[in-house]
């Protein structure tokens, strides 16, 4: 059964029972929201389909996630209207608002509004631990995929690689295929950005003999240098099963985002049913731990849509006037 069917139902079974009192004017809903997310066994596909089904069960109305190619096409579908909200890292967006998409060069995405902070997405890799790869320095000469091309990892991976002056052999591929080749052998690393712990991952780590890394110290200053937007972070000891040490890493922010058109009330409202329950977002996954109204600030660019706008200074927040 699919996320889509599953949605599909909860929205109709909140109709027929009735939904919850909204003092909301819901005359300029739309009948359907697609939210684009990213490959399947990454952390998007689980967040954005757990979410779309929280909206279907609260809202009443009807709301599925999309498989994409990740940040770098949502927010391009979402600037062009594909589809009224997305799933972001906060790298692709900026790049996409000033023109520089990979997807679509020259394209300012200005019709983009943030609704709010979902979690950060750490780089992180794996391999089996038979192939003796244990850095990032160690995937030279090797076969690593990384994720699906114009994903996070898809475009920052190459870039990383390439930075550190390691020669390797990259391909793209969803998450549970990037998976599946690792596990038959037909790639040596799995190179790839995701909230933790990644599904794909932690179906590895408990089915293989894996070591996961991020960057050492060596590799860490060079790619702090090269790509200042990037946060230092630590991946704790015990987030999979059976490794017990820290990782050192970097990484992005990512927020929710819907099209500039989408009616104030809904914006409002799926704002609210975010930050007002962190139980029930950390049910959808654990990277929603971060999913948090003191993390709205992590936005530094993007305006918030008017209906984000009104939930944050409810609650309030102070918004500063490039962000309106």
């Amino acid at each position: 059964m699919t996320f889509r069917f599953i949605a599909a139902i909860a929205a109709a079974a909140t109709i027929a029972l009735g939904a919850p009192a909204q003092a909301q004017d819901r005359s300029d809903w739309p009948n359907s929201l697609t939210i684009g997310t990213a490959s399947q066994g990454g952390t998007y596909f689980v967040y954005g389909n757990g979410f779309a089904g929280f909206i279907a069960e609260q809202l009443g109305i009807t709301a599925s996630g999309e498989v994409t190619g990740g940040p770098v096409q949502n927010v391009t579908l979402v600037e062009t209207g594909d589809h009224l909200m997305g799933l972001v890292t906060m790298g692709p967006a900026y790049d996409a608002w000033e023109g520089r998409s990979e997807l679509a060069p020259g394209l300012e995405h200005k019709s983009i509004r943030a609704l709010f902070p979902m979690y950060q997405t750490p780089f992180q890799v794996v391999a089996l631990r038979s192939s003796g790869i244990t850095s990032v320095s160690d995937l030279a000469g090797k076969r690593v995929s990384v994720g699906p091309a114009g994903g996070t990892p898809g475009t920052y991976w190459p870039q990383f690689i390439e930075a550190l002056g390691v020669q390797a052999t990259i391909s793209n591929a969803g998450a549970a295929d990037a998976a599946g080749q690792l596990q038959d052998g037909v790639i040596d690393a799995f190179a790839f950005a995701a909230g933790i712990p990644i599904s794909a991952f932690a179906e590895l780590a408990a089915s293989q003999d894996v070591v996961m890394f991020g960057f050492n110290d060596a590799e860490m200053a060079v790619i702090r240098e090269a790509f200042p937007a990037m946060s230092p972070l630590t991946i704790p000891a015990g987030t999979y099963a059976g490794h017990d040490y820290d990782q050192n890493t970097v990484s992005l922010w990512n927020f929710a985002i819907a099209h500039q058109d989408m009616p104030e009330s809904l914006a409002y409202e799926i704002t609210k049913l975010a930050m007002e329950n962190p139980e029930r977002m950390v049910q959808i996954h654990a990277a929603a731990s971060e999913t948090l109204l003191e993390n709205w600030d992590k936005n530094t660019f993007m305006p918030f849509h008017p209906g984000a706008l009104r939930y944050f200074e409810e609650a309030g927040v102070t918004i500063p006037e490039n962000l309106r």
